[in-house]
């Protein structure tokens, strides 16, 4: 398969990429073309121009800037995965980062591409949701800052235009608790055919203080599950209890059906991954 003709430029600072981006038309920005390349094979994406960012260096770092680690969008997964105050920080987002896609993909792919990108089995975009992150964005009327519950519209929809770039993003740093990412991969891709990240915080009885469940793989972008997280506020996370409440997180989604999962075979496997993820969060918590 080959994509159409296109142009293409290579930046070397945000404004560059910015100036290029509003001289023409129809030009998409790439990084680690993991997303965007299989489209314009296929033709389903046929930009005009490329916009190469990966030499912005800017777009590169990984900082702690008080109660939040602030990420660079060209960060590759690999470097997530592995960067220690991440590590300590937001084991969560390690953990689900070193099992992006495969060693290829995790070494070249972007958490701003990814996010970006909004694919409905992508792992990140849970993981956002799941500590609260927001995420940062510049455009000729200068930088905007988009809270991840507004930021995902639909699959491979966001709320990011198309004349700005994303430049980072900042994930909160839970004071207690624990949380982890549960996922079920597709064995010839590696998307999630269901990914749950779980944060549980309990008190010294083991009665759930604070509870937050995220989901990808299952609808059409990921979602919180608020009605797991509701079943189980304020009360103590009995095997009973977890068997039910897991069963509540596919309630408020349309469940996607493909080739590799029906329907009701994705449900299924939601509500086994989502106990998986709580209980494992909920160990961790009382160690």
């Amino acid at each position: 398969m080959i994509p159409s003709a296109f142009d293409y430029r290579r930046a070397s600072s945000v404004e560059e990429a910015l100036s290029l981006l509003q001289s023409t038309e129809d030009a998409k920005f790439v990084a680690g073309g993991h997303s965007l390349l299989p489209l314009m094979k296929m033709r389903f994406a046929s930009p005009g121009m490329l916009i190469d960012i990966r030499s912005i260096q800017e777009l590169q770092s990984i900082r702690r800037d008080g109660n939040r680690v602030v990420i660079g969008a060209l960060c590759t997964h690999r470097h997530i995965a592995n960067d220690e105050t991440i590590v300590q920080a937001l084991p969560a987002l390690a953990e689900a980062a070193g099992r992006v896609g495969d060693l290829q993909v995790r070494n070249r792919g972007t958490i701003g591409g990814n996010l970006a990108h909004a694919d409905p089995a992508s792992d990140l975009p849970a993981l956002a949701l799941l500590y609260g992150a927001t995420i940062h964005a510049e455009g000729p009327d200068g930088p905007e800052d988009y809270p991840v519950e507004e930021f995902f519209l639909g699959p491979m929809t966001t709320a990011l235009r198309p004349t700005q770039l994303l430049r980072s993003v900042s994930f909160p740093v839970p004071d207690r608790g624990s949380e982890v990412y549960e996922k079920f991969a597709h064995p010839a891709s590696g998307y999630a055919v269901v990914g749950v990240a779980a944060w549980v915080a309990t008190d010294a009885g083991g009665i759930i203080q604070d509870i937050r469940v995220a989901l990808n793989g299952v609808g059409y972008c990921a979602y919180r599950a608020t009605s797991v997280e509701q079943a189980l506020f304020g009360r103590e996370a009995t095997e009973e209890l977890l068997e039910k409440a897991s069963h509540l997180a596919t309630e408020e989604v349309e469940v996607l059906e493909d080739v590799f999962a029906s329907e009701n075979y994705r449900r299924h496997v939601a509500a086994v991954f989502t106990r998986r993820a709580i209980r494992r969060a909920l160990d961790k918590a009382t160690r």
